[in-house]
């Protein structure tokens, strides 16, 4: 896919939609947002990583450098809406210029590269622009197959994905998710992760889910999830109602699965 014409259109749309929305209005998918918080996330996200790459930052004291030299919020819904503009302007600049294998900071350990921004910065376009016609009380848009899909695989890969090193790993179920239109398939092992911080000595459980491998084990209770690629897109991201998808099998693998998606992805 061109990636740089989706954040691209994406983003404009996003921008088109919230310019004639009330600012106050709740953002029904990202609980306690209101329409202009969305639109200064979306604007502020651009220009950190548009800093990132521009500045070869390659390290967390780096990235939090990046952080604490971003403006002060600005104020209107022009102000906004200017600032957004811009910040999508230099990101889509600086990965012009770069490829996805140049070495650049992330907040994703097995990924520090330009590639991994120019991924997450294709679906965090498209779903806050789901966000934001949300917010609006306006129809979806439509989403294209081929990014649809590619957003499933990064939950799949990235953003289910996150266990500390110290916390207790446990597998639950097997799980695989089909794409009816696309043929896509993904098998995942979904499971929780649970422990004592040992910085914070806070007590966590929370889900967690990453692609099954052949040593899967074949005892797990499993599942399947089905729909087209749009429709797991939404579903997989929090976007999207569970019933636009068809969910079953094992009722402990089932349950595993709602947890999953209802610890939702802001």
């Amino acid at each position: 896919m061109d990636r740089l014409a989706v954040i691209r259109s994406e983003s404009d749309r996003f921008a088109e939609v919230l310019s004639s929305t009330d600012p106050a209005a709740p953002v029904p998918t990202c609980p306690g947002w209101d329409a202009a918080q969305l639109l200064h996330h979306l604007g502020e996200v651009h220009a950190f990583w548009a800093a990132v790459l521009r500045d070869d930052v390659r390290d967390d004291e780096g990235a939090e450098a990046v952080e604490a030299a971003a403006p002060p919020r600005p104020g209107t819904t022009e102000e906004l809406l200017d600032a957004r503009a811009r910040a999508t302007e230099a990101l889509l600049e600086q990965l012009a210029r770069l490829d996805d294998e140049e070495p650049r900071w992330s907040w994703w350990p097995p990924d520090q590269t330009v590639g991994f921004t120019r991924r997450m910065q294709t679906y965090e376009a498209t779903l806050h622009r789901v966000d934001a016609e949300l917010t609006a009380g306006l129809p979806l848009s439509p989403l294209d197959p081929e990014v649809a899909a590619g957003a499933v695989e990064h939950c799949v890969d990235v953003m289910w994905g996150y266990v500390p090193g110290w916390a207790q790993d446990d597998s639950t179920a097997i799980v695989e998710l089909v794409a009816t239109d696309t043929g896509d398939r993904w098998r995942v092992d979904v499971g929780r992760w649970h422990g004592t911080g040992p910085e914070s000595g806070t007590e966590f459980d929370m889900a967690r889910a990453r692609r099954a491998g052949e040593d899967a084990d074949p005892a797990l209770p499993t599942a399947t999830v089905s729909g087209t690629a749009r429709d797991l897109a939404l579903w997989a991201w929090g976007r999207g109602p569970r019933s636009a998808v068809e969910l079953s099998g094992d009722q402990d693998a089932v349950a595993a699965v709602d947890r999953l998606v209802d610890q939702g992805i802001q």
